[in-house]
Formats: structure tokens, C-alpha cells, sequence
């Protein structure tokens, strides 16, 4: 493990960093296919401010970084050699009011039954959805039940029961950090930016601050079948098996120029059941790698290479993960 002394230390001189430091630290219990040996060095700050402070530090010192949120699409290895900044304390959420966005967004106007919603990238997905059920603000009941963050369904641009995330969103902030510069936006959404599965913030030095959706204020009648909605979600995830072992959801991305879901391709390939280590293919849905218990990293890897290599021989597909391995 690298000395890290001279960054913890850099970092604790700031009266304003407000979080823990911690090294040597387990990451398995850190994402949701309980995979992964530990980290160099875990740092929670638990405000932006002390977030950025960690960050400038870091950049200063061209440390390897990690930025995690809830770990629902990460698969974390034997060991990683550097430094993982997770924003899971920035959880806060509200209603925004249209006069308070930013001056350069210009005059936004918000009919009767629209409202705008803006949390921090770290509030959980369920945090979310619950906000909205109580408030009876329609517009994320497709999303109930999806683990991790904001900020990780954004940078992924998730997409669940026909609906993605960037269909709702109104806004984002985020700092955008090169060598020792960390600068703040704040921008509308341009549909242009966005795709299945793609979004602005992949594949560069953006992290996500906030996010601000634009939903539908019902009425207190309207109360039941929101949650209806939601449990409904719920119960069909349960029902397709997605939490009867620890994995990451969807490994593959869809791609209608095969004509079928990921899931249905591998199922037509033979492949379900099929088991590299303690890595699984389901039983239950093919396009779900499973932790049976003992997978690590490479497991899970191998598999996904096994698996594209078949669907490649046997139908002429590439299948793309959308899973991201931590390295």
C-alpha cells in the first residue's frame, strides 16, 4: 500500500473537512454484488465543501481517485491500489421553485400541476422515489425499487420498466476537475446529450453535484395510486428475481439492432446457469451475473467475456456490458 500520510494530513489541516479517512478499508459491503477486497484509502466527506477540499487535495498530489455513489453497477477487485471518495452522506432533498434556477437558465415557467424536485447526487433512489410518493409527486414510480444513487442512475442515464431517468430531468450542477482545477456548472438539460444508456458525464472529468427533475404535482387522492404504482414496481422486480442474490442488474446493455433484450439472446444461447467461480449466470434471467457467494472480480469478468464470446460465434452479436470494473 502507498504512503498516504502527506495527503490525510494535507486534508486534515482544513478546519472545514468535515468526514472519515479511513485506510486499508473492506469494499465488498460498498456495492451491491458484495464483490471486492479493500481500498488504500476510503474518504466520506459529509458536505460538498469537504468533498471538494478532498478532491483539490488529491488532484494536487495526482493521486489515483474513484468517485462512488451506491456501488449498484461497480465491481470492485481483489484490491484497489488508490484512493475510492464515496458521496453517499450527501443525501438532502427538496422541492426548488422555478424563480430560484439559475439567471442564465432565463424565465422558467412551471404550469399549475408541474413541480421541480432537486436532491444531491448521493440521496438513494429510494430516497427519492419515498419524497415523492409522501409529497404525491408523480413521475419516478418506475424507478422504485432501483438501488444505488442519483448521481450513479444519472451517469449511467438508467433505464427501467421504458423509462429512463433523463426523460424526467430538468437540470444538473456539476464540478468538472482537471489537473488541480475544480470549476462549478450548472446546466439544462439538452436531449441531445442524452441516449440509451448515455449520458453527458461518461468518459470524462464531470461528477454530478445535484440534479433537479422536472415531475407532476398531484393531489392528495392521487396519494394511493402513486404508492400502488411504486409497489408495483417493486413487487415485479422481486418477482423476476432481481434480489435473491447480490449482483449489478442488467450486465449488458440492450441493442435493438438484435431485435431482442440482451437477456432473451443469452437465454436462446444456452448459456443460463452457466458458472465461472462463484460467478452465476440466472437461473432466472440471463442478462443477471449472481454472486453465489465466494465471486470475486476476475469470476465475474471471465464470465462476461464468455458470454460475449458465445453470443458472438453462435449469433454474430457484441454484446456491450454496462457494468463498470473498477481496475
Amino acid at each position: 500500500m502507498k504512503n498516504y500520510d502527506e495527503i490525510i494530513a494535507t486534508i486534515k489541516n482544513y478546519d472545514a473537512f468535515k468526514g472519515e479517512i479511513l485506510l486499508n478499508e473492506p469494499l465488498a459491503n460498498k456495492s451491491t454484488f458484495k464483490v471486492g477486497g479493500t481500498t488504500d484509502l476510503f474518504i466520506k466527506p459529509i458536505n460538498y465543501y469537504s468533498f471538494q477540499i478532498v478532491l483539490s487535495v488529491l488532484l494536487e498530489a495526482k493521486a489515483k481517485f474513484f468517485i462512488l455513489g451506491g456501488g449498484s453497477n461497480i465491481v470492485f477487485p481483489d484490491h484497489y491500489d488508490g484512493v475510492i471518495i464515496s458521496t453517499q452522506s450527501f443525501s438532502e432533498i427538496d422541492y426548488m421553485e422555478a424563480e430560484n434556477c439559475p439567471e442564465d437558465f432565463g424565465k422558467i415557467e412551471l404550469t399549475p400541476n408541474q413541480c421541480l424536485v432537486t436532491c444531491f447526487s448521493g440521496t438513494s433512489i429510494a430516497t427519492l422515489v419515498n419524497f415523492c410518493t409522501k409529497n404525491n409527486i408523480h413521475g419516478v414510480e418506475q424507478f422504485a425499487g432501483l438501488p444505488g444513487t442519483v448521481g450513479g442512475a444519472l451517469f449511467m442515464n438508467a433505464r427501467c420498466f421504458e423509462k429512463s431517468i433523463s426523460d424526467v430531468l430538468f437540470s444538473t450542477t456539476y464540478m468538472e476537475y482537471m489537473n488541480t482545477s475544480v470549476k462549478l456548472h450548472h446546466i439544462l438539460k439538452n436531449p441531445d446529450d442524452w441516449d440509451y444508456k448515455r449520458s453527458p458525464f461518461q468518459g470524462n472529468n464531470r461528477f454530478i453535484t445535484t440534479a433537479t427533475f422536472l415531475l407532476e404535482q398531484q393531489t392528495e387522492t392521487e396519494h394511493q395510486t402513486i404508492e400502488a404504482d411504486c409497489k408495483k414496481y417493486i413487487a415485479e422486480r422481486v418477482d423476476k428475481g432481481h434480489f435473491k442474490f447480490p449482483s449489478a442488474g442488467s450486465v449488458f446493455k440492450n441493442n435493438h439492432l438484435f431485435g431482442k433484450p440482451s437477456g432473451k439472446i443469452i437465454d436462446e444461447a444456452g448459456l443460463k446457469g452457466y458458472q465461472i467461480g462463484g460467478a452465476r449466470i440466472a437461473d432466472f434471467h440471463g442478462n443477471f451475473i449472481v454472486n453465489t457467494g465466494n465471486a470475486t472480480q476476475k469470476d465475474i469478468l471471465d464470465l462476461v467475456t464468455y458470454i460475449q464470446t458465445q453470443v458472438q460465434n453462435q449469433f454474430g452479436y457484441k454484446l456491450e456490458p454496462e457494468i463498470i470494473f473498477l481496475s
